[in-house]
């Protein structure tokens, strides 16, 4: 009998998207506008092209789900704040991709002011932006600075007959990006599916692996598990490293065949509603682990554990991160593949040889989601809604001077955490981690 898939969560409302949409006009100067293109389709091969996915930042603000769409916020405009184009309805064309919503199916399933198919974009844009002194759009986005360039330059031409072009560029990323990091409930509903999810694929692969599969067999068993939920697929590359490959971070080739003894590196999380997972977890490919890699994997795992409690109200990424390097680097020095003292083992990087990345980073529409780290210099405090991994790990070198046991061991182990009021919340506390409930669990217990 085929298993049951999850139940879905509920979207996001429509009222939730107007909601942010009239936050960030309520935080724009007087006489603003912002202009957001959505994402295009993407060629693949010749008249084919990859899935579709939507820009983040547009999703956030529209919840939109088609192609080559265009946002305008126009504050105290009496026809209406929120101006979407969108493709045009072709009967034809829909033969062969499917129905579009088109300008009345904007207004309608997704609650904008106004919508207009794109056919009159030409037309319309220059002149809904007429008047407005500072306009706020994507400064990294090449689609809509040319577009901005265009508007100011057919405005300009037109400036003897009362046109007023924008007066100024800005940059619209600070101010979203701010909203979009701390997550509402709809939004932690989301990301605890993907988390599921991907809690749920990674104990597939655990129970899957044996030596004689390859990288690629296992990456099939995740990513079956994610479509089996309805999750879109992967929210990034999946990660499949066996033995040495652990060792190489951004490890996507997922090619080789499992050893026997060796470790295995599953970095790997669904995408849900746009929403992403992100769980690593290293075990052994035969369901035992040596005494070596034991010995490894318990200090990763301590020091894993304990920035985990370390998250709630008030903390801050660089402080997990210090204790985090403080307890590698003692672990490093307790099996012997480090010297000297703690503190100065720090002080001259010597850990970076086998721990080269941070700790955190922040979860949400996107893997490595948006957010500044930092304020004024300093690391920003947590606070209640923001979601980040914590994700230590140790990459041991195939050296001489390494001691042979340890040679070539990589080990990394990340859960998803919201911040809570109380402190924290583990979104993908349903995958093990402990040496004896993953030995456990690969021998069907």
């Amino acid at each position: 009998m085929l298993p049951e898939a999850l139940p879905r969560p509920a979207p996001i409302a429509n009222a939730e998207y107007r909601r942010r949409r009239e936050a960030l006009m309520a935080a724009l100067p007087e006489d603003a506008a912002v202009l957001l293109p959505g994402a295009g389709l993407v060629t693949r091969s010749r008249d084919s092209e990859f899935p579709f996915r939507q820009d983040s930042d547009f999703h956030y603000l529209t919840g939109f789900p088609e192609p080559d769409a265009l946002l305008l916020l126009l504050p105290g405009r009496a026809e209406g704040e929120s101006v979407l184009f969108c493709q045009d309805r072709d009967p034809t064309l829909e033969a062969w991709t499917g129905i579009r919503l088109g300008a009345d199916g904007a207004v309608r399933e997704h609650d904008v002011d106004q919508a207009f198919e794109n056919a009159e974009r030409d037309e319309r844009v220059a002149a809904l932006l007429d008047g407005r002194r500072t306009l706020y759009l994507p400064l990294d986005g090449v689609e809509a600075m040319a577009l901005a360039e265009e508007v100011r330059g057919e405005l300009a031409a037109r400036v003897r007959h009362g046109a007023r072009p924008p007066e100024a560029l800005a940059d619209v990323a600070p101010l979203l990006h701010e909203a979009r990091l701390i997550k509402s409930e709809a939004e932690l509903a989301l990301l605890r599916h993907a988390a599921e999810i991907s809690a749920r694929a990674h104990r597939r692969a655990m129970r899957a692996a044996r030596p004689g599969l390859a990288e690629w067999q296992l990456q099939a068993e995740l990513e079956h598990e994610f479509r089996w939920h309805g999750g879109s697929g992967p929210a990034y590359a999946s990660i499949v490293g066996g033995g040495a490959n652990a060792g190489v971070l951004h490890y996507i080739e997922n090619r080789a065949p499992l050893e026997d003894g060796d470790l295995v590196l599953i970095d790997a999380g669904a995408e849900f509603d746009l929403y992403a997972g992100d769980i690593t977890r290293t075990f052994p490919v035969n369901g035992r682990f040596s005494d070596a890699q034991r010995a490894l994997y318990e200090v990763v795992l301590g020091v894993q554990e304990r920035a985990v409690e370390a998250v709630r109200p008030g903390t801050t990424l660089a402080a997990i991160h210090a204790e985090v390097v403080r307890g590698l680097t003692a672990g490093l020095i307790r099996l012997g593949l480090l010297e000297g003292e703690v503190q100065a083992r720090i002080d001259d990087e010597s850990y970076r040889r086998f721990y080269l990345h941070s700790t955190s980073h922040w979860l949400g529409l996107d893997v490595h989601d948006v957010g500044r780290y930092r304020r004024e210099g300093e690391s920003r405090p947590l606070v209640p809604g923001m979601v980040l991994t914590v994700e230590p790990g140790l990459y041991v070198p195939d050296a001489d001077d390494i001691p042979a046991a340890f040679r070539g061991i990589g080990i990394r182990i990340e859960d998803d955490v919201a911040v809570t009021a109380e402190g924290h919340e583990v979104l993908t506390a349903g995958v093990p981690k402990s040496v004896a409930a993953i030995e456990a669990l690969m021998a069907g217990e």
